[in-house]
């Protein structure tokens, strides 16, 4: 080989070696290709998640312990394998967690702008991190984007301290907030999902999936769930986000990832297409590529057989009043929403249940009839029908001077 050729395979050799390594520009991490791209196993598990589309609800068998498929719009269930079973969350435990800061912020109990000071004990979390120091002050969405794309123990720790003053009580507080939304199959210890030293950190995927659909409620959440990298520290420090469906599944807003020995490969995951709006959660998976190819694999399934109907508002006629100051009252319906297999949806009939009649005194938004969804015989759900206005019992005065008007117009 002359001196030329192996010139040009040397500086080859260095070309590749530079672009394969992770690069640091002015102390922000620049992840390659080979860092963040899809691996081989996630393209194959991608070719195997669209060929589940097809599948039935019974031959769909996820490579987990448990999973659950949710619409968000409802909170109607599509898919459950093992779904109540609770189970180590590992980091998936931060959706309660963002929860309770979000219901804080939204009532203004805090704001993004607060600073915020970290304490010893944030500055001591291990795991994944963004390498809070005691007494730095970091503003509070920038913590809250640390939680949400970089699952950041310690910005989670500091967060829950600045709302409740310790752990301990924003840890109670996440059991409370569990059984309002009804979670059953929950206990909380911490607010991070680290499980070295906890007894009974416990979840299942339906109540993952209930505590998710709470949080995405909250805008501003989606809002940083589905960025793929961002900074802090005024670009300083570079966050990736720890769930990759957010750049490689189409639709895919968030929410939050997690891995621990015990709990093993979890997510939940959000995505919307069509206005179909979807929370897969999965737990207990062997790998993370494993996770995210069963994620992929049900959310196919999800948006390839259902779809959102919808029926709008609308005005029925009005019914005539008896012994009312009015003759008739206006009527209305609110917006009807269900999720139903794709065949179905063009097959949705509705029907009006309404009296002839009412008698007064009618009260202003009162139930009066109502308005029924169905697809051939079944019944798919029902909104109830109410007066638009109040309709007060007449009165004799009112009585005696409608008669006197209408003997003078006589």
């Amino acid at each position: 080989m002359n001196r030329k050729k192996s010139f040009f395979v040397l500086s080859a050799f260095l070309a590749c070696l530079i672009f394969l390594t992770p690069l640091k520009i002015f102390g922000v991490s620049i992840p390659t290709v080979e860092t963040y791209g899809p691996t081989v196993e996630v393209m194959k598990s991608n070719l195997l998640a669209s060929q589940t589309a097809n599948l039935s609800q019974e031959d769909l068998l996820l490579n987990c312990k448990s999973a659950v498929l949710m619409e968000a719009t409802t909170g109607k269930i599509l898919y459950e394998q093992n779904s109540e079973e609770a189970l180590p969350p590992a980091s998936v435990t931060k959706v309660m967690t963002l929860l309770l800061i979000m219901e804080a912020v939204d009532s203004g109990v805090i704001h993004l702008e607060d600073q915020v000071t970290v304490s010893a004990n944030a500055a001591s979390m291990g795991g994944s991190q963004v390498f809070l120091k005691e007494g730095e002050q970091m503003m509070l969405e920038d913590l809250l984007k640390s939680v949400v794309i970089a699952s950041a123990n310690d910005a989670a720790v500091a967060l829950a301290e600045y709302v409740c003053g310790n752990i301990p009580a924003f840890v109670s507080r996440m059991n409370e907030r569990a059984a309002q939304l009804g979670m059953n199959s929950t206990h909380f210890e911490n607010v991070t999902g680290l499980d070295d030293t906890v007894e009974n950190h416990k979840i299942s995927a339906k109540d993952i999936a209930i505590m998710s659909r709470a949080l995405i409620e909250h805008k501003t959440i989606l809002k940083y769930s589905s960025i793929w990298m961002d900074t802090i520290r005024d670009g300083a420090f570079g966050l990736t986000n720890t769930n990759r469906l957010v750049r490689f599944y189409p639709g895919c807003t968030g929410l939050k990832t997690g891995s621990t020995s015990k709990a093993g490969f979890c997510v939940s995951v959000t995505a919307e297409r069509e206005n179909l709006s979807l929370i897969c959660v999965i737990m207990g998976a062997e790998s993370r590529d494993i996770r995210n190819a069963a994620a992929a694999s049900l959310l196919d399934w999800g948006f390839a057989n259902y779809a959102l109907y919808t029926a709008p508002a609308g005005e029925c006629a009005p019914v005539k009043v008896i012994g009312g100051t009015l003759g008739e009252c206006p009527l209305s319906y609110a917006q009807f929403s269900c999720v139903l297999p794709k065949e179905q949806v063009g097959k949705v009939t509705r029907s009006e249940i309404l009296p002839k009649t009412v008698s007064a005194p009618v009260a202003g938004d009162g139930e009066v009839g109502s308005v029924i969804f169905k697809v051939g015989e079944e019944e798919i759900g029902k909104v109830p029908v109410v007066a638009s206005v109040s309709v007060p019992k007449i009165g004799f005065l009112e009585i005696l001077k409608r008669l006197v008007i209408d003997f003078l117009v006589l």
